[in-house]
């Protein structure tokens, strides 16, 4: 792994949101995010959603920790009461993230039931009250991630709307993920999948808006797809899923093709990648952390490859051994790569 950076000034943050990485709940933990910093020095990463009462009732600060070498990295909050994330985005930056962004397009019923997530494209002013109390308490760049309508909404009429108040409200940054959500009838995969995309839609919003930085999420699948995008006009491209299944696709050359200027991860093949990770892996079981912890989020790394099932199947079945520690992975590698990359 690299040297620990240092955190990322507006302009700094910016360039990387060139390329960023989604939150995903239990998914881009903080294990995750190492992992995918070893393959791009980059990109801009984003934790999991946590919820602004979790750490302002709750006191669940643990929720905030991070490793120094994750910059740059952005905190994704929950909620829909002003004060109360007023209060978490300040623990947010004191805790060292970069950028702290608002959910409004999750649309889960457990994120539903309190008020925050896609319902929130409903209540437009209550965002705009979040926004501003949240950058009002921190002087942080405050970014909002939302989509381009819910439910019976017509987006050619509620996205332009949203995000004019949002510009209004001092907000420069804002990911739209380019499909509506469904808020009763479809489960949140479903929502993933089968409201249709809407690129267009987003790219007339660059037009009306020339001063929102605009990111485009949803559907995009590799590295060569964001890469197009951007070349499109696309002031940034967030990848989810793929990015988690596909890493290497995602992640690996964009260094080089997105920030020529800037330094690369070093890392040029998926067994530097693994063996990258051999560090940190020691580190956390040495604090009583188990080893499935990290290693669940390098399952997708050969994906594709000859050899991917076995990678998967040594390191799942593994890793539940209680004495299992880094010849694991050493193991599954030697199961996957020529004996000339081992």
């Amino acid at each position: 792994m690299s040297a620990e950076p240092v955190k990322q000034g507006v302009s700094d943050i910016r360039r990387a949101a060139r390329l960023s990485v989604a939150p995903m709940m239990d998914w881009t933990d903080r294990h995750c995010r190492v992992f995918h910093r070893g393959i791009s020095r980059q990109a801009l990463l984003y934790t999991e959603m946590v919820t602004a009462p979790a750490l302002v009732r709750g006191g669940a600060l643990h929720l905030l920790d991070h490793d120094p070498v994750e910059h740059p990295v952005a905190l994704q909050l929950g909620g829909s009461d002003p004060g109360e994330l007023a209060q978490a985005a300040r623990l947010g930056r004191e805790a060292g993230y970069d950028e702290i962004n608002l959910n409004c397009g999750c649309p889960s019923d457990r994120v539903q039931s309190g008020t925050f997530g896609a319902v929130l494209m409903k209540h437009p002013a209550t965002v705009v009250d979040c926004v501003k109390a949240m950058m009002d308490a921190t002087g942080a760049e405050v970014t909002v991630k939302c989509r381009i309508g819910v439910d019976d909404q017509d987006p050619e009429e509620v996205l332009p709307e949203f995000l004019g108040q949002l510009a209004q409200a001092g907000c420069k940054r804002i990911i739209v993920h380019a499909r509506k959500a469904w808020l009763k009838g479809l489960s949140p995969k479903e929502n993933r999948e089968i409201p249709p995309l809407d690129y267009d839609l987003v790219r007339r919003m660059r037009a009306q808006f020339p001063g929102l930085h605009l990111s485009i999420n949803g559907g995009v699948e590799n590295l060569e797809q964001a890469q197009a995008l951007l070349e499109d006009g696309f002031d940034g491209v967030m990848i989810g899923r793929a990015a988690y299944h596909k890493p290497w696709e995602c992640l690996a050359g964009a260094d080089a093709r997105l920030w020529p200027d800037r330094p690369a991860s070093g890392i040029t093949d998926r067994a530097a990648a693994a063996r990258a990770m051999l560090p940190y892996i020691e580190r956390h079981l040495a604090t009583g952390g188990k080893l499935g912890q990290v290693t669940r989020h390098m399952l997708g790394l050969f994906a594709g490859q000859p050899g991917a099932r076995r990678w998967r199947q040594i390191l799942s079945e593994g890793a539940s051994d209680p004495k299992a520690g880094p010849e694991l992975v050493e193991a599954a590698l030697a199961a996957v790569t020529p004996q000339e990359v081992i």
